[in-house]
């Protein structure tokens, strides 16, 4: 079983990756600044409290792990202001997992970033940008730096989030002629996040996550 670190494990996207990983039996190490505050009780769970916009810190949080997650979120008040969070954490993962010769990256972005941007719906298009266009251009800039990259990495894009359990019954858009969004559940996310790192079916490709309820 692979040993993950999970960046950004506290919360969303992040915290059910971690869920969905124990779960599935593996190791994990729980990177956020909050970590020590993750109420979750397994003897394969190790909490990692740490920045990752530090380069100690992540570089610290590599020993020894096999696959990284990075499932980073700004908060709704900061979308309307400059978003640099994505890139700059990228900017300090990418060179720290060259060097510690950790290969695996799955990497959480979101519909509308980079090339799937062309198949937001021209009704969706301008409230998508006055909301997300600053946290996007910077989900465009950390693609284009892990694309860039040595390492075998895969783009997660999910649609629209919503909570609850996960259902199991979602749709992997691995064309892009097939891209649309639609809901999705963070808990299927993360299913489908740990189910890559065992299989690695789409190392080196994009792709939307959408429920098999009707696309948006």
């Amino acid at each position: 079983m692979p040993h993950l670190l999970v960046i950004g494990a506290s919360q969303g996207i992040g915290l059910e990756t971690v869920k969905a990983a124990l779960a599935a039996g593996h190791r994990v190490r729980a990177f956020a600044r909050s970590a020590a505050k993750i109420d979750l009780s397994d003897p394969n769970l190790e909490r990692f409290p740490g920045d990752a916009l530090s380069s100690a810190d992540v570089t610290g949080a590599l020993q020894g792990v096999d696959a990284v997650v990075q499932a980073l979120g700004v908060p709704a008040r900061d979308l309307l202001g400059p978003v640099r969070l994505f890139s700059d954490a990228t900017n300090v993962l990418v060179p720290a997992m060259e060097k510690a010769g950790v290969r695996r990256l799955v990497a959480v972005t979101g519909f509308g970033a980079g090339d799937s941007r062309a198949a937001i719906g021209p009704l969706q298009r301008l409230p998508f940008r006055l909301v997300f266009g600053r946290a996007y251009d910077d989900k465009d800039a950390q693609e284009i730096r892990i694309r860039q990259s040595g390492l075998d990495w895969t783009l997660v894009r999910p649609g629209v989030l919503t909570g609850g359990a996960a259902t199991g019954r979602y749709r992997v858009l691995d064309r892009p002629s097939s891209w649309k969004n639609g809901l999705i559940a963070r808990a299927d996310v993360a299913r489908f996040i740990v189910a890559e790192i065992a299989d690695n079916a789409h190392v080196g490709r994009p792709v939307v996550l959408i429920s098999h309820a009707l696309p948006l």
